[in-house]
């Protein structure tokens, strides 16, 4: 070797191989840079920001939402829980090496609120994903936002306003939940059939949410020949409702659907049972009356009280009892049979499977993960749910009773409700408001007739 580099042409030789180790060395340090930035990128965390209401009219069900969420990243990705608070952190979750990080925002139902938190996690926080809000008015300013945040994932909390998927439909906010609408599917027919009601009222809090709720109620209430005869609409977070009870006719009417929710329902019914008796006699509810927090705080008040749910409460399906069992396990404090709970648990359940197909693989803004996303499907402890062409979900509407004791028996399992609630709504329709949308004879949904 000593003697190759002598003689003739030994100082070009020697240049030569002078050249060939820089190359070496240099080829070297960019495969190592190059699997140092493999690593680094499959080791790279997905921070997920979960968004609820721990302030205001909603905070009841802020332990709810939270936990629903963490169950569902639990039991997808063998977390572990440290603790069983509203914000106790969950251990070793991952999706294809990459580390899931949760972090929590706070509103107070208020759109501005959420707005603010939204963009504290978005842009301060740098979430790859938020999961939330849980009311109508937040999520339809959510959704809104989400246009102008395009290398973001917003999936739905709990917010059920129409509006948010089917008028706004922004490509990245996604909702594995039913809006408020279909949540009144079966509803209508119960109250005119079973009831025998022909003229109702209809009595809410003054905001989307109960406007959503309402449009399925009066068109399908209506399509079979029933009447409204009056709409009556507290502002949310109304602390006295005697004023807007004693505006329900005392005649000419048969009864009424009410949908004020959180603190509100238990206010609202405390004040009926002082000045007209039991609501169970007179009242159908929208899906947040007869949340768990309600039964509760009204002991027998909200027995024999019908709603239309999202979710079979009590129910005693294996799939059911396997979730409902798993929510006591990880947070022995949280309900199962809230909506809330289990909205949230849908929608992890359905950002996680989302990362699961692409391996955890949010590069490029998301854009492979929302594709992925956009084709979730699964059986969830009520059902199958998938999504339509507007990111909306699909999936079973039930009709539910309070019964002795704080229990819930399902009465109906209506399948397959999609946001168009049977021909009544589509993006060319008006949003549901106040007196929106008329009563009209006529042009039942499939389930109704």
């Amino acid at each position: 070797m000593l003697r190759a580099l002598a003689g003739p042409g030994a100082r070009r030789r020697r240049r030569l191989l002078a050249g060939g180790g820089i190359l070496a060395v240099a080829a070297t340090a960019v495969a190592v840079l190059a699997g140092t930035s493999a690593a680094r990128s499959a080791a790279s965390p997905i921070k997920i920001g979960i968004l609820s209401t721990c302030q205001g009219p909603f905070a009841p069900f802020y332990p709810e939402t939270t936990a629903g969420a963490r169950t569902a990243l639990i039991q997808l990705t063998g977390a572990k829980p440290k603790g069983s608070g509203a914000t106790s952190p969950v251990v070793g979750a991952k999706i294809g090496g990459h580390p899931i990080q949760l972090v929590y925002g706070c509103s107070n139902a208020q759109p501005d609120n959420a707005l603010k938190e939204a963009r504290r996690l978005v842009e301060q926080v740098k979430v790859n994903i938020l999961l939330g809000p849980l009311s109508g008015d937040e999520g339809i300013a959510i959704s809104n936002y989400s246009k102008k945040q395009p290398g973001t994932t917003f999936v739905n909390g709990t917010s059920a306003a129409q509006d948010t998927t089917l008028h706004v439909r922004s490509p990245n906010f996604f909702r594995f939940t039913t809006d408020g609408a279909q949540w009144m599917a079966g509803l209508g027919t119960y109250a005119y059939k079973t009831l025998g009601w022909k003229n109702a009222v209809v009595i809410g809090d003054d905001y989307s949410f109960p406007y959503t709720q309402a449009a399925g109620f009066v068109a399908e209430f209506c399509s079979l020949g029933g009447n409204i005869t009056k709409r009556i609409w507290p502002p949310l977070g109304t602390k006295d409702y005697s004023g807007f009870i004693t505006q329900i006719p005392k005649s000419g009417v048969d009864g009424f659907m009410m949908a004020v929710g959180g603190t509100g329902t238990v206010a609202f019914v405390k004040d009926f049972s002082g000045l007209a008796g039991n609501v169970s006699k007179k009242m159908v509810g929208g899906s947040v009356t007869i949340d768990p927090t309600a039964v509760s705080a009204l002991g027998d008040r909200l027995d024999g009280v019908v709603a239309g749910e999202p979710i079979p409460a009590g129910a005693t399906g294996a799939a059911w009892q396997k979730y409902a069992k798993a929510i006591t396990k990880y947070y022995p404090k949280v309900s199962p049979n809230s909506l809330f709970t289990a909205g949230y648990y849908d929608e992890m359940w359905g950002i996680v499977l989302g990362l699961k197909k692409v391996n955890g693989d949010i590069s490029g803004g998301g854009k492979k993960f929302r594709a992925a996303l956009a084709k979730v499907a699964w059986s969830s402890p009520h059902g199958p749910v998938k999504l339509d062409a507007n990111r909306n979900a699909i999936a079973d509407n039930f009709i539910v009773q309070v019964t002795s004791g704080g229990g819930f028996k399902t009465l109906r399992d209506i399948k397959n409700v999609d946001q168009t609630f049977g021909g009544h709504f589509s993006p060319s329709t008006p949003a549901p408001g106040r007196n929106s949308p008329a009563c009209v004879h006529g042009n039942a949904p499939s389930w109704a007739k």
